[in-house]
């Protein structure tokens, strides 16, 4: 079991008293329509973030500006924390925020702040999930600041302090000052969607756009799951178990003539089991033309899904520009040749746009079916597949990873399966057919046996 990681989300705010906050709004609302405005915003955030980015060790506290400690606990509850923001500017409060959070062990911490309507559980995960090969990210805010500021506990204290040092605050070069001093102290960044705030009267069209969308009831967003088998009785029981349900799961097990107890194993956990020639791509496009659900999932056999999938498959898809997805791999042996592997494997896919079909690609039926789905062919169909989902827009890898079982790379050998894959891909450009590839492929898996 992976260790819980101690994190902190910090939630900026003030305390709601009608004339001392959002004071900017108040020709346009009045005091107390300003104040609540901010109540109602902050709110927003803290049941966004105790809801639904619930991560393990995660805590939550709420750095505010008036009130006390007894008035926050009677307005927003008992479960967060509470500490003043205390006196500076906004920089030197925010590094107080950060170096609390490093004093008390937390391992990362995020800065979040209370006027950003379209603040959600996926941007605050994705904060702390980039945070694990970054040392700084950030979430721009569309007048030139950022609504959302993150950094891990690897940063000495007078690094992170300068970040903070001669940002002209309140204005519209804070996000660009704040990039430029990063730069100079070498941090790695990452950024986020730029999303608006409500500073202004002009602002507030955004949290009424807000206020209407969530008026509005969220077309539930139905997942196929679609897993290919041939003869794997011994394998299936544990990948179905591994699924957490739902009302919008659905899981298509298509069996190409299994002569062991694959379909009945599947069809007692729930499955629907369908009938097939045999053949990989075949047997997936049987399984798209068979799914009910908007999105489809190729899982093989042997593979776990993360927990929690489910949810992070549908926010990828709902997101501008992106065409598919797939998660990272992890190989379930601890064999120092396998790490090498994996780090590869994630490699290519985060800079090349190029997972393979063991890292449970995900996209829409509407686009899979238009690009035509798998080519069928013995080999090859997940690369092919990939290439022409590029054209459609971005292949988003996860950080989350799949589990899938290291048979394949142990069988042949690790470094000779590495190397008859990348072999197959170079011979697959120099125009070779996949037909002959995989005769060549079929012989050098059965030379083992031998």
């Amino acid at each position: 079991m992976a260790a819980v990681m101690p994190e902190r989300l910090i939630v900026f705010t003030r305390f709601p008293e009608p004339g001392k906050t959002k004071t900017r709004l108040i020709p346009a609302l009045g005091a107390r329509g300003a104040a609540r405005l901010q109540r109602q915003m902050t709110e927003h955030i803290l049941a966004t973030a105790a809801k639904e980015s619930i991560r393990p060790g995660l805590t939550i506290e709420v750095r505010h500006e008036g009130g006390n400690t007894i008035l926050m606990q009677a307005w927003l509850g008992s479960q967060f924390s509470y500490r003043p923001q205390g006196s500076g500017d906004l920089g030197r409060r925010m590094a107080r925020a950060f170096e609390a959070a490093f004093r008390d062990s937390k391992k990362a911490a995020v800065i979040v702040g209370s006027d950003i309507p379209g603040i959600s559980a996926d941007i605050i995960q994705q904060a702390f999930e980039r945070l694990q090969e970054n040392d700084l990210v950030l979430g721009p805010a569309h007048d030139g600041g950022y609504y959302l500021i993150g950094m891990k506990n690897i940063i000495p204290a007078t690094t992170y302090a300068r970040l903070f040092e001669g940002i002209n605050w309140g204005t519209g070069e804070v996000f660009s000052q704040t990039i430029q001093i990063a730069n100079t102290l070498g941090l790695s960044i990452v950024l986020l969607e730029s999303l608006a705030d409500v500073d202004c009267p002009e602002d507030l069209h955004n949290w009424q756009k807000f206020k209407k969308a969530a008026a509005k009831p969220s077309p539930v967003q139905n997942i196929s799951i679609i897993i290919p088998a041939l003869n794997e009785a011994a394998a299936i029981a544990r990948t179905l178990s591994h699924l957490q349900g739902g009302d919008n799961l659905e899981v298509i097990v298509v069996d190409g003539g299994s002569i062991d107890e694959t379909a009945e194993r599947a069809g007692s956990l729930g499955a629907k089991v369908i009938q097939s020639n045999p053949g990989k791509a075949l047997q997936m496009n049987t399984g798209a033309k068979a799914a009910a659900g908007d999105i489809l999932v190729f899982l093989h056999a042997d593979t776990l899904l993360p927990k929690g999938s489910s949810h992070k498959i549908v926010s990828t898809l709902n997101q501008n520009g992106v065409a598919a997805g797939a998660f990272r791999l992890t190989i379930n042996s601890t064999r120092a040749g396998i790490r090498i592997i994996e780090r590869m494997a994630n490699l290519r896919s985060r800079l090349l746009q190029l997972p393979y079909g063991d890292q449970a690609l995900f996209l829409r039926k509407v686009l899979f079916e238009e690009i035509g789905g798998f080519p069928e062919l013995p080999i090859m169909e997940d690369f092919i597949l990939i290439r022409r989902l590029k054209r459609k827009g971005k292949i988003v890898l996860l950080p989350e990873s799949v589990m899938t079982s290291p048979r394949r790379w142990l069988h042949l050998g690790i470094f000779k399966t590495w190397l008859i894959n990348q072999l197959i891909v170079i011979a697959y450009y120099l125009g070779i057919p996949p037909e002959r590839l995989n005769r060549w492929y079929r012989r050098e898996a059965g030379k083992k046996g031998r």
